[in-house]
């Protein structure tokens, strides 16, 4: 992890669950994390309980990244005061409370879609971009380009690899695990692309199972809760942790991790 001092990450979705884990933990590792989340004071939050001498690495910024604008002018503030990126954790995610076939469900499935897909299109993409031109600088300067490795690392789901039946006394997952379907392939996209522009950046996925987070809907919370073992928010950001710590020249493509007992 020491090549990782010092330099900065974005993480999407950092004011509660999995990103908030994620902030503290890359925090702790000695990088620069800046959080984005539609409730910026829960990131200013967790900046409070940090330790007094990592505190100022933690920057927190209003973003849903549903709008477009609001993820350009993130990385904007990210390049013209950190100097740009050269870690994304794109984890922000909903579930939404619909059936698919439920009447009137327009809204929600649209939000569903517009943060899972086109929100990780709209950050990963600005990563991307600051990643390689940082490497384009390094080469121009006579680095030979090795300022430019960075990683992407996709927050993704079991449920994108293959959809739960929860039975018919649980609500529907709806949307939710063909936006993750939908992750699971635009991966291996961008690696081709990230090797079609001959960068060193790396593009991986994590896939947990049950995680104990808010983002489940309480319907679901009360029985699984109950019944199902889950993973931790520390053990999803271990998980990231382990992934940026190998080799530059390992190409990690997916970690699935699952509870100890999970039933899916």
């Amino acid at each position: 992890m020491e090549r990782w001092r010092n330099k900065v990450a974005v993480v999407s979705g950092a004011s509660g669950g999995i990103g908030a884990a994620c902030a503290q933990a890359l925090v702790g590792a000695g990088l620069v994390v800046v959080g984005l989340a539609r409730r910026q004071e829960r990131i200013e939050a967790l900046r409070e309980t940090l330790p007094a001498n990592q505190r100022s690495r933690l920057h927190a910024l209003k973003c849903d990244i549903q709008e477009e604008q609001q993820v350009l002018q993130a990385f904007e503030w990210t390049q013209r005061q950190l100097g740009g990126v050269q870690l994304l954790v794109s984890n922000a995610g909903i579930i939404a409370s619909t059936e698919l076939s439920g009447a009137q469900n327009t809204p929600e499935i649209r939000r569903t879609l517009e943060t899972n897909i086109m929100g990780s299109v709209y950050c990963i993409r600005e990563a991307f971009q600051s990643m390689k031109s940082q490497q384009a600088a390094a080469a121009s300067s006579g680095g030979g380009g090795g300022g430019g490795g960075g990683h992407v690392v996709i927050v993704n789901s079991v449920a994108g690899q293959q959809v739960p039946n929860l039975g018919p006394q649980l609500p529907s997952l709806n949307i939710y695990p063909a936006s993750k379907f939908a992750l699971r392939a635009m991966q291996e996209i961008y690696r081709q692309e990230f090797q079609r522009h001959q960068t060193q950046v790396r593009v991986s996925t994590i896939s947990p199972g049950l995680v104990d987070t808010d983002i489940l809907p309480a319907e679901l919370q009360g029985v699984i809760k109950q019944h199902m073992p889950m993973l931790s928010c520390k053990d999803v950001a271990d998980a990231v942790l382990w992934t940026i710590a190998t080799p530059p020249n390992v190409q990690v493509q997916n970690i699935t991790i699952k509870a100890q007992g999970e039933k899916f």
